[in-house]
């Protein structure tokens, strides 16, 4: 089985004939396509009486944003791609493969189809949702976000990673621990994400009750990867990757006893899902988020239950 890169994504997304038939094909003819009967279970952790899939479907192909370095026209081509019947596909696929819940931040329209896709198409996804309201700026913004969330039906919520490397940078533990405390106050598992490892020692240091991180993970083996030079420049001024340290992310997470989310653990397409996906669950983290086109999602499965079968060579304990 060869690893599809985004996978090749170009190469299959211009083959116009087989996409056009497989957009017909339709949602209702995927599911009777893969019915559970013919589908091992997906293996699954637990955070705070929470059940989660090991692998996590990513909401960023979903709002069309690709992390597509300078290639600009990849966005609008996701766009098409990704249209809303489309999503609703890949949501149905994504569910009958044994992937439980869904990880996003609050793009409107995303959220209004998630919402139908549950109410009136009877979808059983979770939803672990970031709110994009800057709380140290609009504590009260903040808070109806959450709690319009809560009333929707999402199922946890976590501090958005933007916003916490930022935090974490400005010495804004109180913040944090606020964003977390909200969630809390509404009923909800609740955590926070990095891309900054700063961000979870700032957590652990100040004994911020998280239930759960999110935080980038990836090694720097792939061809646009960093320079050991470049290492000690800011992150967000060098294109191509998101996790600056994952030697030292994985002794820090090793004594961590919180659930840990990886996430960006294909550096967003640029490693293949074989490589990346036995990475993550080797060095310790409890479940990967990963975006996946609806054609992607069948092979990345299979690939998540292979690493999961290899992971007693993993030294951190499950945390979930």
């Amino acid at each position: 089985m060869n690893p599809m890169d985004r996978r090749r994504f170009m190469k299959t997304a211009m083959a116009a004939p087989i996409v056009s038939s497989l957009t017909a094909y339709g949602a209702k003819d995927a599911e009777d396509a893969a019915t559970p009967n013919e589908l091992s279970p997906m293996p699954c952790g637990d955070i705070k009486g929470m059940e989660l899939s090991r692998l996590l479907l990513g909401g960023n192909l979903l709002t069309h944003y690709t992390h597509s370095r300078d290639l600009r026209y990849v966005y609008d081509l996701t766009a098409h791609y990704n249209t809303d019947e489309k999503i609703v596909e890949t949501l149905r696929l994504s569910e009958r493969h044994g992937i439980n819940a869904l990880v996003v931040h609050t793009v409107p329209h995303i959220i209004e189809l998630l919402v139908n896709y549950r109410k009136e198409k009877g979808g059983k996804m979770q939803w672990i949702i970031c709110p994009t309201t800057q709380i140290d700026h609009d504590r009260q913004g903040y808070e109806k976000q959450v709690r319009e969330l809560v009333a929707e039906g999402c199922e946890a919520i976590y501090l958005w990673g933007v916003t916490a490397d930022r935090l974490a940078a400005q010495d804004k533990a109180t913040q944090i621990a606020e964003a977390v405390a909200i969630a809390h106050d509404h009923g909800v598992p609740s955590g926070v994400g990095a891309h900054d490892l700063a961000v979870l020692r700032m957590c652990e240091e100040h004994d911020i009750p998280a239930d759960f991180y999110i935080k980038t993970f990836h090694h720097h083996n792939y061809p646009t990867g960093p320079r050991r030079d470049q290492l000690t420049d800011a992150v967000a001024e060098i294109p191509g990757y998101w996790c600056r340290e994952p030697e030292t992310t994985i002794q820090f997470m090793a004594e961590v006893k919180k659930p840990w989310i990886a996430f960006k653990v294909m550096a967003a397409g640029a490693i293949p899902p074989d490589d990346a996906f036995h990475y993550a669950f080797d060095h310790g983290a409890d479940h990967i988020l990963a975006g996946m086109f609806d054609f992607e999602i069948a092979e990345d499965v299979e690939i998540t239950k292979d690493a999961l079968a290899l992971s007693a060579r993993r030294e951190r304990p499950w945390r979930s």
